[in-house]
């Protein structure tokens, strides 16, 4: 295993210390090298890593318009819960100081679904809208949502879904639904919107569940935990 380069410097710093003609300056140049170096090699992790993100949500992202080419017929508009459907914790537990991350398929879902023309929109129950709406633009999905209803509410989402059907003027039965809730699954599947209950996040396989179940109507949503 190749030794690192800071290793290296180490070993040449050491060499001047036990050598007695070597001046001062040299081990302090050598120090400000092994600092530099150091810096260095914990700078390139998050680079790599982003890269690494970044080639997920493409390969997700051409999965996921297969699925959607395996059906004639699509919902106008699917509809997200934020909190453990898009991504795994609650808004209310967090800061707008953190940088947030997404379940590993639902940003590529995203925009599967905003490539195909299939509009968006966020139904959350989330009682800190203001961390929500941080998190949704340092995620840079923002522009991907034609209505964000996010609010505390009792209703279990009926409320939510009447002020997104008021906005967009989609019938219910030509939504999809995402949650990690039943009892908002419940609710949302009496008012005709085919409704998906999700368990780990928004996957891929919940997503062709979610196109299979819309396209025999709302009536046949199931409410089973998806892997």
């Amino acid at each position: 295993m190749r030794t690192p380069r800071y290793h290296l410097t180490i070993n040449a710093l050491n060499t001047h210390h036990t050598h007695p003609h070597t001046p001062t300056h040299t081990a302090i140049t050598c120090c400000k090298i092994l600092f530099e170096l150091i810096k260095l090699d914990h700078k390139k992790p998050p680079l790599a890593k982003k890269s690494r993100r970044k080639m997920g949500d493409e390969k997700v992202k051409n999965e996921a318009m297969e699925i959607m080419g395996l059906f004639q017929v699509l919902p106008r508009l699917v509809v997200f819960d934020l909190d453990y459907t898009l991504w795994p914790f609650y808004c209310e537990c967090r800061s707008k100081r953190e940088t947030p991350s997404m379940y590993p398929h639902a940003k590529g879902i995203l925009y599967a679904l905003k490539e195909k023309g299939v509009d968006m929109a966020i139904a959350s129950r989330s009682p800190t809208r203001d961390i929500a709406e941080a998190f949704i633009d340092k995620l840079g999905i923002k522009p991907l949502f034609v209505a964000q209803e996010i609010f505390s509410s009792w209703s279990h989402k009926t409320e939510h879904f009447k002020k997104i059907q008021q906005k967009t003027r989609v019938p219910y039965e030509s939504m999809l639904f995402f949650d990690d809730e039943d009892r908002n699954i419940e609710s949302v599947s009496k008012m005709g919107v085919t409704s998906i209950l999700v368990n780990n996040g928004v996957t891929l396989g919940a997503f062709r569940q979610g196109l299979t179940q819309f396209s025999k109507g709302p009536s046949s949503s199931k409410k089973d935990k998806k892997r």
